[in-house]
């Protein structure tokens, strides 16, 4: 078995040990990055671990962001220079220790323009470039912004809009390769140091020493015993923990093809007229996509599940991005949209201002509940929610290690350069990616690509479901593969996806 492997035949056996009342020291509810970052932290300091997911690990927030690293510019714009520095360091610690394999440097391009605030755009990332260093972060990974002629501007995004374009501001950020894989990876390393990663279980009750849950598999009613119960579920964690109280914030992108946003590897930063830090942009993706974001409307009422993009967001996200672009983009060049919910702590003013800091609470019934933050700041995060659980619960475990913990796969980027295995797949399994490559030298049909319209392999679904817990099609084609990401990619998929499912759930049994 390799190391970290999480599939269905461990899930049965870990879930039986627990419902059998095997009790752990830390009973973590929801499987996003802030939950599998706490099952990592306190795995890591050797407690004893059960992470409940009612769905699938990245199901909710956690795979509907930017995929961005940020370095907190936003954050400093409003003065908050705590929550910014926060930022940078993080970052730091995700592109040069724990996850190289995962992030990449995202060149940023803001085109200047007679109505841009360029003095302003140019402060801030200069700004951004201090953090940067106090964060000991290498210009090597993230160079120092500079300003760029309109031929250059052009030769990086030449589906800009020429007309006035007075040059351009070109700063650097980092951005995940994919933030559902952070998730899974996150997951999987925790389950190296004994933490037990239960999806599909869905947590009904808590209390500062109980998890009622419902194994959604099976329709069996579980209860799973603990030290100390942390509510880890995000926009969702009310649901669970009444007394907590938030204000969602809805985040909109589109999909599009590099051909028709006219972008380059650069992303292209347009600012939202009448906002001094409020930017739409159009991000390139390693697989040929664009995805054009960001809105942050207030949700008001019951939270769904999976959000959609509304149509006034399309609408202002296409008209915003056409008027820096020599096309003017239709709906027509929409193949693809998601949004995400923000757990914004509730507070006055609008969901576009509140801040993104995270707060750790401990409720009258003990139930530790973390809220707010960020998918950069997700391992601090847990630091602090495993302090407090500690704390709380008066529960023995040293000090976190997670910064200098590098997750499954990772290694320094020099390093991962020489990985015996096709690029595409180093940057999504690190070095891991010679084992995934090597199901389809042992049958070579299984290294061709699923369908015309991607170039991931049956082997990667093989390996999704053999070693990152993927329990069915659904699971493969939403979080281990993002082609659902646009729907025509997913529907051509589907049929090969869901004939290996079959056949490696019928190996694993």
């Amino acid at each position: 078995m390799i190391t970290g492997s999480l599939n269905a035949v461990r899930r049965g056996r870990e879930l039986d040990a627990l419902a059998g009342g095997e009790r752990v020291d830390l009973a973590v509810v929801g499987g996003g990055v802030t939950g599998v970052g706490i099952a990592l932290d306190a795995a890591s300091r050797g407690l004893s671990v059960a992470l409940i997911e009612a769905h699938d690990l990245a199901f909710g927030t956690s795979r509907w962001s930017s995929k961005l690293v940020h370095g907190g510019l936003r954050y400093l714009a409003k003065g908050d220079f705590g929550l910014a520095y926060e930022s940078a360091v993080e970052r730091g610690i995700l592109m040069t220790r724990t996850a190289p394999h995962l992030t990449r440097t995202m060149p940023q391009l803001f085109p200047l323009y007679d109505n841009t605030s360029g003095a302003l755009i140019a402060t801030g990332l200069r700004a951004g470039d201090v953090l940067r260093r106090m964060a000991r972060t290498p210009s090597s990974i993230l160079p120092g912004p500079r300003t760029i002629p309109a031929a250059e501007a052009l030769a990086l995004a030449p589906g800009l809009d020429a007309t006035q374009l007075r040059g351009a501001l070109l700063s650097y950020d980092g951005a995940l390769v994919d933030d559902a894989r952070l998730v899974v990876t996150l997951a999987r390393t925790a389950s190296t140091f004994g933490a037990r990663i239960l999806t599909r279980l869905r947590a009904t009750a808590l209390t500062a020493n109980h998890v009622q849950c419902r194994d959604e598999l099976s329709g069996r009613d579980v209860e799973i015993a603990a030290k100390q119960v942390v509510n880890a579920t995000g926009v969702w964690a009310g649901q669970l923990t009444p007394s907590v109280t938030l204000r969602p914030s809805l985040g909109s992108h589109l999909v599009l093809s590099a051909e028709t946003a006219g972008v380059g590897a650069s992303s292209v930063n347009i600012q939202v007229p009448g906002e001094r830090n409020r930017f739409v942009f159009l991000l390139p993706q390693p697989d040929g996509r664009v995805y054009l974001g960001l809105t942050d409307e207030q949700v008001d009422g019951e939270i769904p599940d999976i959000p959609t993009a509304p149509e006034s967001d399309v609408d202002f996200l296409l008209s915003l991005a056409s008027s820096a672009l020599t096309r003017n983009l239709t709906r027509d060049d929409v193949i693809g949209t998601f949004a995400g919910l923000r757990p914004l702590i509730d507070r006055e003013g609008r969901s576009a201002d509140l801040s993104r800091k995270h707060a750790v609470l401990t409720g009258s019934d003990g139930v530790v509940t973390i809220v707010g933050g960020k998918l950069t700041t997700y391992r601090k995060m847990a630091e602090d929610a495993v302090d407090t659980a500690v704390t709380v619960a008066n529960l023995h475990a040293g000090p976190s290690r997670t910064a200098q913990l590098p997750l499954l796969g990772a290694a320094p980027r020099a390093k991962l350069s020489q990985v015996d295995a096709a690029p595409r797949l180093v940057a999504k399994y690190g070095t891991e990616a010679p084992r995934v490559a090597a199901i389809g030298y042992l049958d070579p049909t299984l290294a061709e690509p699923l369908c015309a319209e991607t170039a991931i392999t049956a082997a990667e679904v093989l390996w999704a479901v053999r070693h990152e817990g993927a329990l069915d099609v659904d699971d493969v084609l939403q979080r281990r593969t993002r082609l659902a990401l646009v729907p025509t990619d997913a529907a051509a998929a589907e049929p090969r996806v869901r004939e290996l499912v079959d056949k490696a759930l019928t190996g694993l049994s």
